[in-house]
């Protein structure tokens, strides 16, 4: 009499010459490892700040220029500009600092969280009152508009201002004043 095979009969399947067991223990653990070095970031060494969200960092022998992700901190001429500036200073110039990258904008700069140790540099501006979130570009980023409401409440840094100009709108006015050169070629006109 011929042998029927029933599903019931446990046999060991094999996938690739490994038990299917000791195949998903090996994936759930590279998973996990994958999982945890996803977000750790690259660090480098800050040689410069331009300005309160934008730095300067050595990768290799390559100068890096870094936009902080989320933010707008006040401009130059601004006032909280300078403060922003040296706020930024003070927490990553000459220190090593981990970048978490959001990708690259339209001036090639890489958008990026900023860590030094456990800090981030991005939320400490804002949180201190000198940048704004940047809803535009980071609209789902919940902390930066909670940090941003907590200190307008305070009326810490830039908030203290009666109606502080956001960078964006000091910018697009700036862009209105450049004055024209006195004179022009004709075929460049």
């Amino acid at each position: 009499m011929p042998s029927i095979t029933t599903p019931i009969q446990a046999t060991k399947r094999q996938v690739c010459g490994l038990p299917t067991n000791s195949l998903i223990l090996c994936l759930g653990a590279l998973c996990v490892l994958f999982v945890a070095g996803c977000g750790q970031g690259e660090t480098y060494k800050c040689v410069g700040v331009t300005d309160g969200d934008t730095v300067r960092v050595l990768a290799g022998r390559r100068m890096l220029k870094v936009r902080l992700f989320g933010i707008d901190c006040p401009e130059r001429g601004q006032d909280f500009g300078r403060k922003a500036k040296q706020f930024t200073s003070s927490l990553v110039f000459g220190k090593q600092v981990r970048l978490q990258s959001q990708g690259k904008d339209r001036y090639d700069r890489t958008i990026a969280w900023v860590w030094v140790d456990d800090v981030c540099v991005n939320k400490e501006l804002v949180r201190n009152g000198l940048a704004w979130w940047y809803r535009k570009y980071a609209p789902h980023e919940w902390e930066l508009s909670t940090l941003e409401a907590k200190a307008r409440k305070a009326r810490i840094g830039l908030w203290s201002m009666p109606k502080p100009i956001p960078p964006w709108e000091y910018r697009k006015s700036q862009r209105h004043k450049k004055p024209r050169p006195w004179f022009r070629f004709p075929w460049a006109a």
